[in-house]
């Protein structure tokens, strides 16, 4: 249980509460040990990332300390949109609900060029989801949320005011100095989770840097609380009147605050550019000069796309923004490493149980570093698109831009922030490849798809992923057979449709048949899900040896 008194009704509070709390410091028993005490996780930093790593794992029954450097929850609303995947992460970690009731919800958007408007889009077109495509959220209130939640479990041990200064790797863990107001004292880690932000001091001490590009461009972030009957959409502009030659973004956000981005430049002169008397005008201009509106914060940024070569460093793990970073545009970054923390828990909880060895771990630097070279496609060729570097590719933009009016083919080029959606893990050594023909997106490495279930004799819908077990859980279109009720660590769950002749006794009603459709299931297909819901095999007729063998290459044990 963590030290450190936090007050929870302002964590329930409003945003202002939230922001103006400071956790008092509370000297630790650790510091009074003779020797450095040993401990099983230590996560460092405190932000989206690490507590929803802490959470996980705690939830899985695994001890850890958390040490972040600050007395706060962060300030600003910083990273605001939170995807459909990184919520129902979030539905399992137990804070899913209260960001959806908090949070602004969208699929919707619309792309325009200088005063006119291009095309909408919609990010979730098909019902059927229980959440929507994303919510807006200031990150404060997530970190509250999270914060709550962490609170609530014995097995985390929150440590404010705790500055990391040194790291010592070893072959069975790390030693890590720990600088607080009452001194330093050290901890002995067997495994040293590192969710230290961009700038990530552990990353600095392992003498490891990021690569990739920095792009010469500046952006202005404005929080701007005002009353406006603009829709709940994503609005970008290109070239837009009110600030020509340049690039702008309106996002609602709760208690009526809205975000905008403003491109700024590459000579634009950050520390000047984030003064009132610099925003104000631009911010009248957008919204007209006779808008009542306060500005509640301001940072300016530069593009950045960059990672680590590994990820993985003995027992040392980068995860989140410490591990890669990217453009703000497309909303992958807090998203993405929420990813990163649902794919290491799962692992390390095995690793710690003694039910795998370290080369699962490796695994998880495999499969985040191909989802964040993924991300970082995307978020370059955003970057390129929406800040075009000589005039043969602005001429290339505004002619797609002319296009898209009319074009859909020319839609599918505009790129005003490709937004974020969970990687298909598709070379994964812990995939078993299909040996049976399958239909649409659901393979191996996918996430599985959510969909509407009903429990046979129950009113109401029991949603697909909520249904899941802890670790794996295997999906028959069909009676569970009889040999799978023997398989260790797995739950069964069986699914029929309306009418057909089990479904008195399955699990599962699929309602809509909207399961059996996206999975292009047929009666006796099954499919086998990780921990983190991603889909590892699957059959139109499943065998016990071939269940296994698969349980066991997705564990590497294979």
């Amino acid at each position: 249980m963590s030290t450190t008194a936090i007050p929870l009704d302002a964590l329930r509070g409003s945003g202002a509460d939230i922001q103006a709390i400071q956790i008092p410091h509370v000297r630790h028993p650790d510091q009074e040990a003779a020797a450095p005490v040993r401990h099983p996780v230590v996560i460092v930093g405190a932000g989206p990332v690490g507590l929803s790593l802490a959470i996980d794992l705690a939830q899985r029954g695994q001890r850890v300390v958390l040490l972040d450097n600050d007395c706060k929850l962060s300030t600003g609303s910083r990273a605001i949109c939170f995807s459909k995947r990184t919520l129902e992460i979030w539905d399992r970690l137990g804070v899913g609900q209260p960001m959806v009731d908090k949070g602004v919800s969208w699929n919707l958007g619309k792309v325009f060029f200088k005063d006119q408007p291009l095309y909408p889009f919609n990010l979730l077109p098909e019902d059927g989801h229980e959440r929507p495509a994303f919510i807006n959220l200031q990150q404060y209130y997530a970190e509250a949320y999270l914060v709550e939640r962490a609170l609530q479990l014995p097995l985390i041990d929150l440590r404010w005011h705790s500055k990391v200064t040194a790291l010592a790797p070893r072959e069975d863990g790390a030693l890590l100095t720990v600088e607080t107001p009452d001194g330093a004292y050290e901890i002995d880690a067997q495994w040293v989770l590192a969710c230290d932000g961009s700038r990530s001091p552990l990353r600095a001490m392992l003498g490891q840097e990021s690569h990739g590009r920095i792009f010469r461009d500046r952006f202005l972030i404005a929080d701007v609380k005002m009353r406006a009957d603009f829709p709940t959409e994503r609005w970008f502009w290109f070239d837009p009147p009110f600030h020509p030659g340049q690039s702008v973004l309106l996002h609602r956000q709760p208690d009526d605050v809205w975000r905008i981005d403003f491109q700024l430049g590459w000579d634009a002169d950050p520390e000047e550019e984030k003064k009132p008397g610099n925003i104000l005008p631009r911010i009248r201009a957008l919204l007209g000069h006779g808008a009542q509106f306060e500005l509640e914060w301001a940072s300016v940024y530069t593009f950045a796309c960059l990672r680590m070569d590994r990820f993985v460093h003995g027992r040392v793990v980068f995860a989140g923004d410490s591990a890669h970073g990217v453009s703000p545009f497309g909303a992958r970054g807090a998203n993405s490493g929420v990813q990163d923390a649902e794919n290491l828990a799962w692992k390390l909880d095995r690793v710690l149980r003694g039910q795998a060895d370290a080369s699962l771990i490796e695994t998880y630097g495999a499969e985040r570093e191909y989802a964040a070279d993924e991300n970082l496609r995307n978020s370059t060729r955003a970057t390129d698109f929406i800040t075009p570097k000589s005039e043969i590719s602005r001429l290339f933009r505004d002619a797609v831009l002319d296009l898209a009016r009319e074009h859909e083919f020319a839609r599918r080029i505009v790129n005003s922030g490709r937004l974020s959606v969970p990687a298909t893990l598709h070379g994964s050594a812990l995939n078993t490849p299909d040996t049976d023909a399958f239909d649409g997106t659901q393979l191996p490495g996918a996430v599985l798809a959510d969909a509407p279930m009903r429990r046979p004799g129950e009113e109401g819908t029991a949603w697909l992923l909520r249904t899941l077990g802890p670790d794996f859980t295997l999906l028959h279109f069909g009676p569970t057979p009889s040999w799978a009720q023997q398989l260790d660590g797995v739950r069964n769950l069986s699914i029929a449709c309306e009418g057909e002749a089990h479904a008195a006794q399955a699990d599962l009603i699929d309602a809509q048949a909207l399961a059996a459709r996206r999975l292009d299931a047929r009666p006796g297909t099954s499919y086998l899900l990780r921990p983190d819901q991603h889909v590892c095999a699957r059959w139109r007729r499943p065998d016990e040896a071939g269940v296994r063998a698969a349980l066991a290459r997705a564990c590497c044990a294979a």
